[in-house]
């Protein structure tokens, strides 16, 4: 876009990644002055901090609103990126419709991220124009900075990668790519997040008296994630295991993930093909020292590590970031940074 400042809007900002999206675009630097629209689906307009009394005083949100969604009001506004927060189906739907408006979008539900048809239907998706989904999809660019800067920042349209995924990729990208990693011997990934992963809305399995004090895995072998792991690295289903756990947490991932090599490495050798495949990502933090949540959450950075076997070829790497914002909000402010042609890590660091 190449302009000092852009109206910007927020549909589905009413849960917990939504907060934070929210919290995060009021104190852009580069909106001041600008703040956004905020919509939702509701029949009537509702103050911001009626939904969400923690930005109460932050930066004249008080007098805002969270107004009935329509293209309209986004016409009248001069909104030009839109931020959708919303479920997998109802972004699928209004993703068309905002291209065909001319707005540019970051869009942090699953609904364009995967490339691959056998990949997409986990969703179950079924579009009334197969055809216009499909250009859509093409012109999709996933949202993560580290692997795909250059192309976000001629995008129309960011698909925002899931928590999950950005934790495992981000850990696997420069040893896949370096061809280090003996995919017939295969990876595993141990992925635990903590309760806010699992959206606002309550569940079963996901309310007080089942989480605290507990540990579980879910959704093992069909988990949402898995297909943008394969496609953003590279590799073929029978080659990774990913398992998640919930944490008895408010947030924050920690992934392990497991791998042998093909060749005898030295730890240094490690250390330097992750800082040199992160040389130029100021939200990557490279350590030899295993990474915690509590180092992470809250931040936008996503830190990684790692421990080398004696053997030189078992490796395991531990990576953490906070799921609400690398993992959610604070990744789709950096794709608008780059959208916007301003720095990738303003209003984040």
């Amino acid at each position: 876009m190449g302009k000092d400042s852009i109206q910007t809007a927020g549909a589905g900002v009413s849960g917990y990644a939504g907060l934070e999206l929210a919290r995060l675009l009021l104190h852009h630097p580069a909106l001041k002055g600008r703040p956004p629209v905020f919509v939702g689906r509701d029949a009537e307009a509702v103050r911001l901090i009626e939904v969400h009394p923690q930005l109460a005083d932050n930066n004249s949100s008080s007098g805002l609103l969270v107004e009935p969604f329509s293209w309209e009001l986004l016409r009248q506004r001069g909104v030009e990126l839109l931020f959708l927060a919303t479920p997998h189906e109802q972004s699928r739907s209004w993703v068309p419709e905002a291209l065909e408006h001319g707005l540019k979008v970051v869009d942090l539900s699953g609904a364009w991220r995967l490339r691959e048809a056998g990949n997409r239907a986990i969703y179950g998706f079924h579009d009334g124009d197969a055809a216009l989904a499909d250009r859509v999809q093409t012109g999709s660019v996933y949202g993560l900075p580290e692997l795909h800067r250059a192309c976000i920042r001629k995008a129309q349209l960011v698909a925002n990668p899931g928590c999950y995924a950005t934790s495992i990729i981000l850990a696997l990208k420069p040893l896949v790519a370096a061809g280090w990693v003996d995919l017939d011997r295969g990876i595993i990934c141990d992925s635990k997040s903590g309760v806010s992963g699992a959206g606002k809305a309550p569940t079963a399995t996901t309310h007080f008296m089942y989480a605290a004090d507990n540990l579980s895995a879910y959704a093992v072998f069909g988990h949402r994630h898995l297909g943008e792991m394969l496609e953003q690295l590279g590799v073929e289903e029978s080659q990774i295991i990913f398992t998640p756990h919930l944490l008895p947490i408010p947030r924050g991932i920690l992934s392990t993930t497991y791998v042998t090599f093909r060749e005898t490495r030295e730890p240094a050798e490690v250390e330097a093909c992750f800082r040199e495949f992160y040389r130029s990502s100021l939200m990557v933090r490279v350590s030899t020292k295993l990474p915690q949540i509590q180092y992470s959450v809250h931040t936008n950075y996503c830190d990684i590590g790692f421990k080398l076997a004696k053997d030189g070829r078992r490796c395991v790497i531990v990576s953490c970031l906070d799921n609400l914002l690398k993992g959610a909000a604070g990744q789709a402010v950096e794709n608008m940074n780059l959208m916007c042609g301003w720095d990738e890590v303003e209003g984040l660091a």
